[in-house]
């Protein structure tokens, strides 16, 4: 008998065809419907260039770059002190790509109407792609409106952080066209509550804002060590009080800014996160002393709201990867995406990952007009809101997509694993979830106009019986300032709800917000795959799913 003829023992049949080098903006019909209908429309060209970027080369490199994790190297050959993050070289074609396409700067250098919308639609795509990039870019883009609050320092730094390259070499500012910017807020003793911290500042000379002086301490969480500067918190004689510390001093030498180790994550990987200790380590006040808080906060802010675009993006990706799936893969005969139970997941998800780009896009078209007072305070909610909720539903959403192809999407070889271990990083950094919920208390019950923004921008209900109910429950609510501490997740979950439902009902596409509605403010049950009868499921499914494979 000849047993080479048993050599291929089976023809491989029942798989989905390749996503690889498909373009993420075109397979995304929701993205092109809500970009535009926020202001991008302008970008459209510029976007879709990104998601054929974000759907190949920059796919590939974020494969590579998490398999490659970056390595701490703290002295030379020859015994010097380097505190050296290297990185595998698919890791700088993510930052140079993003930063030569302004996803740390368009907004700020081209500050039309729509300009937040496209910068952000451009990180969701990339994202998709690999998400612990995203860290240093949005914390350089984040920087800009701290920044301007103290002009002098502003006028040196601003150019190049809003410069669109990238240099990753270690040497000084002053050798560089563009720079990153990193943060370090936390301390080990205080975590979350800053003012715990104990990093001394010491003026070199004349004290106050613009000025130098020396930072003694450490930092429990430094995100992104490898970047040319960071805003940190030290405290001065008047409390806490924000930082402008450069990796070199104006001579070029190595600032006292040392690292101690990278921090050992369960996602995130492709991104280096340190502790770090100053020892006298050189930086300028920026913004009044004392007020470390509020300064940083201008930071803060906006990387809150990529927190929200970056969860929504990981969402979409996980959606993508099983709609395609499903619509594929037979069992009994019958494509997946066909079967009543499977439609009804795939649904649920796919108004769950619309629902957040929504309110995610929603949120840069407020950033787009700060200078109307409604959409200022609208921002100033949402912030918090948005980025509580959107970020605490991408865990279980992300698990239920990969549910959906059983153990090809539970494998290494899928993207789904990294999907679900980055998931809860947006949660936890700059403020986990009770942080979020009650600045949402801080925000209605200490800033004048906000709960009156809140109510005007959800209205009546828009002709919704469901909504119209669910706005009048909340207004009851906020009304009741009874244990409102203990209720403030109910309260937030229930604004983002209300908001998501508004959204999509103006958006008038009846099926999907009927089905938003039907499930999120009814009787549905508690995990995904549970929406009511009667709501056209294929439709939702179809909207979602990528189309010409």
């Amino acid at each position: 008998m000849n047993l080479h003829q048993f050599a291929e023992t089976h023809e491989v049949t029942n798989q989905p065809p390749s996503l690889d080098g498909t373009n993420l903006y075109r397979i995304d019909l929701p993205l092109q419907e809500w970009a535009r209908r926020f202001g991008a429309g302008w970008a459209d060209a510029r976007i879709d260039a990104y998601g054929a970027l974000a759907g190949g080369p920059l796919m590939e490199a974020g494969f590579l770059a998490n398999q490659n994790k970056p390595v701490f190297t703290s002295h030379d050959r020859y015994g010097h002190r380097v505190d050296l993050v290297e990185f595998h070289p698919a890791y700088h074609e993510l930052m140079r790509t993003a930063v030569e396409h302004g996803l740390t700067s368009l907004p700020w250098t081209d500050p039309q109407s729509g300009a937040h919308v496209a910068r952000a639609a451009m990180s969701y795509l990339h994202s998709q792609a690999e998400a612990g990039s995203g860290c240093p870019l949005t914390m350089t883009f984040a920087s800009v409106p701290a920044l301007r609050l103290q002009p002098d320092i502003a006028k040196q730094w601003l150019p190049k952080i809003l410069a669109t390259d990238y240099d990753p070499r270690n040497v000084g500012m002053a050798h560089k066209v563009g720079v990153t910017i990193g943060m370090a807020m936390t301390e080990k003793q205080g975590g979350t509550d800053v003012r715990a911290n104990t990093t001394k500042a010491y003026p070199v000379g004349a004290a106050g804002p613009g000025q130098a002086y020396e930072l003694v301490g450490h930092k429990w969480f430094c995100s992104a060590p490898m970047c040319d500067a960071f805003l940190t918190l030290a405290q001065t004689d008047k409390g806490l009080t924000c930082f402008l510390l450069p990796r070199h001093r104006p001579d070029d030498t190595r600032n006292q800014f040392y690292i101690q180790r990278l921090k050992n994550k369960l996602g995130n990987c492709s991104n280096a996160s340190s502790e770090v200790e100053f020892r006298g380590a050189l930086a300028w006040m920026i913004g009044e002393e004392g007020r470390g808080v509020p300064t940083i906060i201008e930071m803060v802010a906006m990387t809150r709201f990529d927190c929200m675009v970056g969860s929504s993006a990981l969402m979409r990706q996980a959606l993508t990867q099983a709609s395609h799936h499903c619509a594929h893969r037979r069992v009994g005969g019958q494509l997946l995406s066909e079967q009543p139970l499977m439609q009804n997941v795939l649904a649920d998800l796919a108004l769950e990952s619309e629902a957040a780009l929504a309110l995610s896009l929603r949120m840069g078209r407020a950033l787009d007009h700060l200078d109307d007072t409604q959409e200022a305070k609208y921002a100033r909610l949402v912030t918090a809101v948005g980025k509580y909720w959107i970020c605490k539903r991408a865990p279980a959403m992300i698990n239920e997509a990969a549910e959906c192809m059983g153990g090809a999407g539970y494998v290494e070889d899928s993207i789904l694993p990294r999907l679900y271990r980055e998931a809860p990083v947006n949660s936890t950094w700059e403020g986990s979830g009770n942080v979020q919920c009650l600045d949402v208390l801080r925000a209605l019950s200490k800033e004048p106009g906000v709960l009156d923004a809140l109510f005007s921008e959800l209205g009546d209900g828009h002709g919704d019986k469901r909504l119209a109910g669910h706005i009048s429950q909340l207004q009851a609510a906020f009304k009741d300032t009874d244990d409102i501490q203990y209720r403030a997740r109910q309260l937030t979950e229930d604004i983002a709800l209300g908001l998501q439902a508004k959204l999509l009902l103006e958006a008038g596409n009846a099926a999907v917000s009927d089905a938003f509605i039907a499930s999120r403010l009814g009787t549905a049950g508690r995990v995904y795959g549970t929406l009511p009868r009667g709501l056209d499921v294929e439709a939702i499914v179809a909207r979602s799913t990528p189309q010409g494979f």
